[in-house]
C-alpha cells in the first residue's frame, strides 16, 4: 500500500482532477463533491482523524450529526456518496486498504414530484416576460430565454452557457452540450425561434457597439457581466421570481428546473413517447424521466374527481 497525500485538501484536490478527467464531470458537479468533502474532512479533524485514519464508524456518525443540523435526505444521500467515491479512488491509488464507506446505508433521497405549471401559467409567463425589462433588449432577451427553456427543456446551465453561434441561421434545432459533456439535438419552436431571432438582432447591435468601445465581444448567446462572460443560473432565478410576480403565478413554484417539468409533463400529456422525452431532458437513465407518468396520473385524477359527473354527485352527497 502506497502512502496518500499528506493532506486532506490534496486528497479531495487529487480525486476531483481524477474525477474530471475520466468522467469529464460538470463543473457544478465538481464543486458540490469539493464542498461535501470539505465539510467531511474538517468535521474529521475536529475528531483528531484524517481521510487515512478515518473507519466506518467515522463516517457513520459523520452522518448522524448532518442528520443532527437538519440537513435533507438528499443533501446527505449525496455526501455519502461523495465519501464513497473518494473513498473508492483512494482504495484504487492504494492509499487504503479498504473503502470505509462502501457497506454504508444511504438515508435515500425523497423523490418529489413536481408541480408542473399548467399551459396556461406558462402562457401567462411568457406574455410578462415580453413586458419585462428595463429596455428593448432586455424584454426580448427574457422573452427569449423563457422561449427557450420551455421549447427545448434545457437545464438552465446549458442555457446560460449556449454559444451565439448555435443560434445562427435561423436553426430548426439547436446543438446543446449536457452533463459531462454530452451532446443532444433540441427541437425549436415557431415561437422560440421567432424568439431567438429578435434577441440576437438586438444583442449583435450591442455587441458591436462594446467592440467600437474596445470592450471585448462575448461568444455567449446570452452575454453577461461576470468572469464567465455569460448571465448567471441566479440571475436567470431572479428573473424569474420578478416576471412570475408580472404574471400572476406564484414565485415559489417558477424556476428554470419548473419550465423543464412543464416541457416534460405537457409533451407526455400529449402523446409524446416517453423515449423521446427522455432524449430531449438529457437523462441517462430512463427511470429519472418516468416520474413524469406519476405526475401525469396525478394530473388525471385531479381531472376525474372535478369533472366527472359521478364523481361530483359523490362529493354533493
Amino acid at each position: 500500500m502506497s502512502e496518500g497525500p499528506a493532506t486532506s485538501d490534496r486528497w479531495i484536490s487529487a480525486f476531483l482532477d481524477a474525477h474530471a478527467a475520466e468522467l469529464d464531470a460538470a463543473r457544478n458537479t465538481q464543486l458540490a463533491y469539493g464542498r461535501d468533502l470539505k465539510d467531511f474532512a474538517d468535521w474529521v479533524a475536529h475528531r483528531g482523524g484524517t481521510f487515512a485514519t478515518a473507519a466506518r464508524e467515522d463516517v457513520e456518525a459523520y452522518l448522524v450529526s448532518c442528520d443532527a443540523n437538519g440537513l435533507s435526505k438528499a443533501t446527505r444521500a449525496r455526501r455519502l456518496s461523495s465519501i464513497r467515491q473518494m473513498y473508492r479512488f483512494a482504495h484504487e491509488e492504494g492509499w487504503r486498504a479498504d473503502n470505509p464507506a462502501i457497506r454504508i446505508k444511504g438515508p435515500g433521497a425523497v423523490q418529489r414530484l413536481p408541480d408542473a405549471l399548467s399551459v396556461d401559467e406558462v402562457s401567462r409567463l411568457m406574455d410578462a416576460a415580453r413586458g419585462h425589462g428595463r429596455n428593448g433588449a432586455e424584454r426580448a432577451r427574457n422573452a427569449a430565454l423563457l422561449e427557450l427553456v420551455y421549447a427545448t427543456g434545457m437545464r438552465v446551465s446549458e442555457l446560460v452557457t449556449l454559444p451565439a453561434s448555435a443560434a445562427r441561421g435561423d436553426p430548426r434545432m439547436l446543438l446543446v452540450r449536457g452533463k459531462g459533456g454530452k451532446e443532444r439535438m433540441v427541437p425549436l419552436s415557431g415561437p422560440a425561434r421567432a424568439a431567438l431571432s429578435a434577441w440576437l438582432t438586438l444583442r449583435d447591435e450591442a455587441e458591436d457597439k462594446a467592440r467600437l468601445a474596445g470592450r471585448p465581444a462575448s461568444r455567449h448567446l446570452f452575454p453577461g457581466p461576470g468572469a464567465d462572460g455569460h448571465l448567471t443560473r441566479q440571475h436567470v432565478h431572479l428573473m424569474l421570481k420578478a416576471i412570475a410576480g408580472a404574471a400572476g403565478v406564484s414565485a415559489a413554484r417558477v424556476t428554470p428546473h419548473a419550465l423543464r417539468h412543464a416541457f416534460a409533463t405537457h409533451l407526455l400529456a400529449g402523446g409524446a413517447d416517453l423515449r423521446v422525452i427522455q432524449t430531449l431532458l438529457g437523462h441517462a437513465d430512463l427511470s429519472t424521466t418516468e416520474i413524469y407518468t406519476h405526475v401525469l396520473d396525478d394530473h388525471l385524477k385531479s381531472l376525474v374527481l372535478q369533472h366527472h359527473p359521478l364523481a361530483t354527485a359523490a362529493k354533493g352527497s
